[in-house]
C-alpha cells in the first residue's frame, strides 16, 4: 500500500465519521517557543489546553512535522527521522476513552477492500498506563485482547503531559509485532525494535500541577472537558505495509536512496557502514525539501541553521561516500517526483527550491575546500611540532567558523596518521550548547505565560475596525500587569489592555503595530505596542498617562493617523517593490520577508547575487511610475481556493485560513493575500527611494527604502549637500561625478609621493645604524632607537632592510619606534643566527615585558608593543642582555 493511499484512508475514515478535515499546517510552528511543528498535535494545543475555543468538536489531520533532537540516529534505527508524517485524530470535549480505542482498533484492523489497514489482530500488541484499568478493560471488550497482550507501564512512558501545570492523562500505544526474525519475545514491555508502535492514543482527562520530570508531578483533578489526541506514524505503517525493513525503504524516500547509490556506484545492502549514510542522505534531501517548500531558507541562526545543517550533513555523507561533485540536481529532482503525488506543491515551486537547494551546495563545496586548506595547515604544524593529536580547538574552529563536520576532521587526521583531542572538541560543543541553551531558555521564559489570555479569549474574537475606521468605541475585557489578570491599572504603570473591538493594527504580515491611544472616562493610555498572543485576540501593550483604567470602562482605541497614512503608504510601497522586483528579475525572485512602518519599509527576495546599479534603478522607476499611475488599489475578502486560483501571491512563512484578504494594485500586476492597511491608490504613497541593496545570506538579498514623506526628505538632504559641493568646487552639478574623480586621482598621486619621500627618510637612516652594530655574544646586534615613525610598516622595512645590510654572517637587528604614541619593537634575525640559537620571537617578547605589552612572531621577524614610550632604551638592554647571555 503506497504512502499516499493510507494518508487517503485515514482521512476518509475519520471523515466519514464526523470528524473535520483539517489541511496540514506548515513545519514552521505558530507556537513561539517552538522552530517547527514537531508533532501532529501541535496546531490544535490552543483548542487541547482551552486557550482558544475549538471550532469544531472532532478533527482529523494528516499533519508535516520535523524533529531533529535525535538526528544523530538516523540511518541508523528503522523508524528515525527528520521530516515524518503524523495522522491524528482528535476530539474536544466529544467522545472519549472508548470511542478512540474502537476508531483505532477498526481503522488498523479492517480489511483493505472494505476500506481499512488490513493489519491482523494477532499481531498487534497494546500498552496502557499501568493504574488505567478502565482503559484495559476497554481494549478487552472491543479488541478482543487477551491480558497478556495488554501491557501496563509507568508514567514515565504511559502518562503525557506539556511538562507543566495544565492538562495531563495517560496513554496508550498500539504496537505492531514484526515476528521473531527482530527480536526478543516478551512484547513491548522489552523495549526491543521488534516490536514497533505504530499509533499512541492520548486521554487528556486529567489537570496536572507542579513537578519535574516525565514522573514526578500532582494530579490535581479532572479536566471540565476530556479531550483526545491520537497520532498513527505515516512511514512507521508504509514501510509496514510496504513490506520493508525501515522508514527509509517507503515509497517517499526509497527512490533517493537508490539515485545516491547509483551516484556513488554503491550496492544497498552490503556494506552496513554506507547503508546507513545512504539512509542519512535520503532522509535529509527529503527534510530539506518540504522545509524549503514551507519557506524556510538556509542561513546561521534559527530555521535556516536546522535546514543549512541537514543539507551540509548531506553533502557531507556523499563524500564519505566517495562522491566529491555536486549532486543536488539529481537528488532534489528524485525527491519531488517521490513526494508530488501527496504534496504537489513541491512540484509547482521547485524552480525555487531547486534554487536555493543548488546554491547551497556550491556554496558548501567551497567552504569544504577551504576548511580542507586550513585543516592541511594544521596538520603539517601538528607533525612539525613532532605531535600525534591535532588540537581540539583547531577541530572546533573549523566547526564553528567553517561549517566544516567533524567526521570529516577525523577522517582527513587518520590518513595523515593524527588523532583528534576529541575531548577537548567535545567540551568546546559542550559549552557552546549549553549557552545556546540558556539563550533558548532565556527567550522562552520571557514569553508571557499564554494561559492569561485563555479567559478573555473565551469570549470571542477581538474585533478589528481599523480597516474602515480610525476610532472605535468599546470595552475593556481584560487587564494584564507583569502576566497577571488584574482588575485596574493606575498612572505610570504599564499594563496589557484586552478590548472587545479595537481600530489599532496589531503587528503581523511584515507590518508594524499602530501608534495611538486608548481613552476613556477619567483616564488616557499610551500605546507603545500592538500584538495577537494567540489566533483571534488582539492585546495592546499601554503606558497609562493619565487616571485609572479598570476592567469593564468604556474604552476608545484611537489611531494616530499620521503613523496610520504613513505605514499605509509604507505598506502598499513593499507590494509594489515587490512587483517591480519581479517584473525586473523573473518569477524566481520570491519575498522571503518584510518589515514595514511609517516612512520605512524593507523587503527580503530570493535571489543569489547583487544587483547593478542600472538594476537597481530600473526597479526604481518601475516603483515610481506605478505610483504615478495612480493604480487602484483593491481589497477583498474571498476563499483562500479561489484567491490562489487568480493567482494572488501567498508569502512563506505567514498563516491563512480558509477566508483571506486579496490585495490588488493595477489588477493582476501586484496580486497578493495580505492582512494590512493600504492606500486606496498609488499615488497617495508619494514617492519610493532604494537607499540601499544587501545581501542577507548566500540565497537572499535585501532592498530597504524609504517612502513618502521620508524619501522626499531624503533626496532633500543629498540635494543640498550635492548643491554645497558645486559651490565648494566651483562645479557644475552634471560636472561633480568627473571633478571629485579627478580630485580622488591628484590625492591618490600625491599620497604615493609623500610614501616615497617617507620611505627615502626612513632609509636614510640605515649608515647609522650600520655603524651602531656590534659584537654580543655569538651575533653582531643592532639595537638602536630609530625615533618616531608614522608606522609599523616603516619600521620592519627598517629592519628588513638593516638585516640585508648586515651580510650572512650572524647578525640581528632589535629596533624600536615610537609609532602614534606607542612603543614598537621589531626584531629580525638572519638564517646564521638563527643557526646559533638566536630566535627573534623569544627577543620580541622579552622586550614586550619591559614596554608593558605582549609580543611575539616567527623565529626570523617578531613585533612586541606596550603603553610605555619611555621604556624603549631599558627593552633594547633587555634585548641585548638575552644575547649576550
Amino acid at each position: 500500500m503506497q504512502t499516499a493511499e493510507i494518508h487517503r484512508r485515514w482521512l476518509d475514515f475519520f471523515a466519514a465519521r464526523g470528524h473535520t478535515v483539517v489541511p496540514s499546517a506548515s513545519l514552521v510552528s505558530d507556537d513561539p517557543s517552538l522552530l517547527f511543528t514537531v508533532a501532529g498535535m501541535v496546531p490544535f494545543v490552543p483548542y487541547l489546553t482551552g486557550l482558544v475555543p475549538a471550532p469544531f468538536p472532532r478533527a482529523t489531520s494528516v499533519q508535516k512535522c520535523i524533529r531533529t533532537n535525535d538526528i544523530e540516529e538516523v540511518g541508523k534505527t528503522p523508524r528515525h527521522g527528520t521530516f515524518f508524517q503524523m495522522c491524528g485524530n482528535f476530539s474536544f470535549g466529544d467522545y472519549f476513552k472508548e470511542q478512540a480505542i474502537t476508531f483505532a482498533w477498526e481503522l488498523l484492523t479492517t480489511r483493505e477492500a472494505d476500506g481499512g489497514l488490513g493489519f491482523e489482530p494477532k499481531d498487534l500488541w497494546v500498552t496502557v498506563y499501568e493504574d488505567d484499568d478502565e482503559a484495559r478493560e476497554i481494549w478487552r471488550r472491543v479488541a478482543g485482547l487477551p491480558d497478556d497482550r495488554i501491557q501496563g507501564l509507568g508514567k514515565d512512558t504511559n502518562y503525557w503531559s506539556t511538562g507543566q501545570p495544565g492538562p495531563a492523562g495517560p496513554c496508550s500505544e498500539i504496537f505492531f509485532d514484526r515476528g521473531p526474525a527482530y527480536g526478543a519475545d516478551g512484547g513491548p514491555a522489552t523495549d526491543d525494535d521488534r516490536y514497533v508502535e505504530i499509533w499512541n492514543l492520548v486521554f487528556m482527562q486529567y489537570l496536572r500541577g507542579e513537578g519535574t520530570g516525565k514522573a514526578d508531578f500532582e494530579i490535581l483533578g479532572d479536566l471540565p472537558r476530556k479531550n483526545i489526541d491520537t497520532g498513527m506514524g505515516l512511514e512507521r505503517v508504509a514501510f509496514l505495509k510496504q513490506g520493508v525493513e525501515n522508514m527509509y525503504e517507503i515509497d517517499q524516500v526509497r527512490p533517493v536512496l537508490d539515485r545516491a547509490a547509483a551516484l556513488a556506484k554503491k550496492t544497498y545492502g552490503e556494506v552496513h557502514e554506507d547503508d546507513v549514510r545512504l539512509r542519512v542522505i535520503a532522509d535529509h534531501v527529503r527534510s530539506a525539501l518540504m522545509l524549503m517548500s514551507d519557506g524556510v531558507t538556509p542561513s546561521n541562526e534559527g530555521r535556516g541553521y536546522i535546514l543549512r545543517r541537514l543539507l551540509r550533513r548531506t553533502v557531507r555523507s556523499m563524500r564519505l561516500l566517495g562522491v566529491e561533485t555536486a549532486t543536488f540536481p539529481e537528488l532534489f529532482t528524485t525527491s519531488r517526483d517521490a513526494m508530488a503525488a501527496a504534496y504537489p506543491e513541491v512540484a509547482a515551486d521547485f524552480t525555487r527550491i531547486s534554487r536555493l537547494a543548488y546554491a547551497e551546495e556550491e556554496a558548501f563545496l567551497r567552504t569544504l575546500v577551504s576548511g580542507t586548506g586550513i585543516l592541511d595547515t594544521a596538520v603539517a604544524n601538528t607533525q612539525r611540532a613532532g605531535k600525534s593529536e591535532l588540537a581540539g580547538d583547531t577541530a572546533f574552529l573549523l566547526h564553528d567558523t567553517y561549517g566544516f563536520p567533524i567526521d570529516l576532521t577525523l577522517e582527513m587526521a587518520e590518513e595523515a596518521g593524527l588523532s583528534v583531542d576529541r575531548k577537548a572538541f567535545d567540551s568546546l560543543m559542550a559549552g557552546q550548547r549549553a549557552r545556546a541553551k540558556a539563550d533558548a531558555k532565556a527567550k522562552k521564559t520571557a514569553l508571557a505565560d499564554l494561559s492569561v489570555y485563555s479567559t478573555f479569549r473565551s469570549l470571542g474574537e477581538t474585533v478589528f475596525t481599523g480597516y474602515t475606521d480610525l476610532e472605535t468605541d468599546s470595552s475593556v475585557l481584560g487587564l494584564i500587569v507583569d502576566g497577571e489578570s488584574v482588575r485596574s491599572a493606575s498612572a505610570g504603570q504599564i499594563a496589557e489592555v484586552i478590548l472587545g473591538a479595537t481600530a489599532l493594527y496589531a503587528e503581523s504580515g511584515g507590518q508594524d503595530a499602530d501608534a495611538g491611544l486608548i481613552v476613556g472616562p477619567g483616564y488616557e493610555l499610551e500605546v507603545l505596542d500592538v500584538q495577537k498572543p494567540v489566533k483571534g485576540l488582539i492585546s495592546h501593550t499601554v503606558q497609562v498617562r493619565s487616571g485609572e483604567v479598570g476592567v469593564g470602562s468604556p474604552a476608545t482605541s484611537v489611531v494616530d493617523r499620521e503613523y496610520r497614512r504613513g505605514a499605509r503608504q509604507a505598506h502598499s510601497g513593499t507590494h509594489i517593490i515587490h512587483a517591480a522586483l519581479r517584473q525586473v528579475l523573473g518569477p524566481n525572485a520570491h519575498q522571503s520577508g518584510s518589515y514595514n512602518k511609517a516612512g520605512y519599509l524593507r523587503l527580503d527576495f530570493s535571489w543569489n547575487q547583487g544587483l547593478s546599479a542600472e538594476t537597481r534603478s530600473e526597479i526604481e522607476e518601475i516603483s515610481n511610475n506605478a505610483i504615478r499611475d495612480n493604480l487602484e488599489v483593491v481589497t477583498r475578502e474571498m476563499p483562500l481556493a479561489q484567491a490562489k486560483s487568480l493567482g494572488a501571491m501567498a508569502l512563506f512563512g505567514e498563516k491563512y485560513g480558509e477566508t483571506v484578504r486579496v490585495v490588488d494594485i493595477g489588477g493582476p500586476w501586484s496580486r497578493e493575500l495580505c492582512a494590512g492597511t493600504h492606500v486606496t491608490s498609488s499615488a497617495e504613497i508619494g514617492m519610493i527611494n532604494l537607499v540601499s541593496e544587501s545581501s542577507v545570506g548566500s540565497t537572499n538579498r535585501r532592498v530597504e527604502s524609504l517612502v513618502g514623506i521620508e524619501a522626499f526628505r531624503d533626496l532633500a538632504a543629498e540635494r543640498a549637500i550635492v548643491s554645497q559641493l558645486s559651490g565648494s568646487l566651483k562645479t557644475p552639478r552634471e560636472q561633480l561625478p568627473e571633478k571629485i574623480a579627478d580630485l580622488v586621482a591628484s590625492l591618490k598621486t600625491a599620497e604615493k609621493r609623500i610614501a616615497a619621500f617617507e620611505a627615502r627618510a626612513v632609509l636614510d637612516k640605515v649608515p647609522a645604524l650600520l655603524e651602531a652594530a656590534a659584537h654580543h655574544g655569538p651575533v653582531r646586534l643592532v639595537a638602536e632607537d630609530a625615533g618616531k615613525l608614522n608606522s609599523g610598516d616603516d619600521l620592519r622595512l627598517l629592519v628588513t632592510t638593516v638585516r640585508e645590510r648586515l651580510g650572512s654572517d650572524p647578525a640581528v637587528v632589535a629596533l624600536a619606534s615610537e609609532v602614534v604614541d606607542k612603543p614598537v619593537i621589531i626584531v629580525a634575525t638572519n638564517q646564521a643566527a638563527r643557526d646559533a640559537g638566536v630566535k627573534a620571537g623569544a627577543l620580541a617578547r622579552v622586550a614586550a615585558g619591559i614596554l608593558g605589552g605582549g609580543g611575539g612572531g616567527k623565529d626570523d621577524l617578531a613585533q612586541g608593543g606596550g603603553a610605555d614610550v619611555g621604556a624603549i632604551p631599558a627593552a633594547l638592554a633587555a634585548v641585548t642582555q638575552a644575547i649576550a647571555g
